[in-house]
């Protein structure tokens, strides 16, 4: 069986968290936010699977 896995594009993902691009990347750089996947020649998408972890991960630690 097939798993589906939705990509989120950097715009839904700041919708979703409600971060600043800026914010993304260097919490990606600390390895505190989830990697991007690299979908093109200049297109990174990330796991939607992966931002709502991060998310309720945030819920659990307030």
């Amino acid at each position: 069986m097939a798993s589906h896995h939705r990509l989120l594009r950097l715009a839904q993902v700041l919708d979703k968290t409600g971060l600043k691009r800026s914010q993304i990347y260097s919490y990606m750089k600390e390895e505190q936010f989830p990697k991007s996947i690299k979908i093109g020649p200049s297109s990174v998408a990330w796991l939607e699977s992966e931002i709502d972890e991060w998310i309720n991960q945030k819920l659990n630690n307030r």
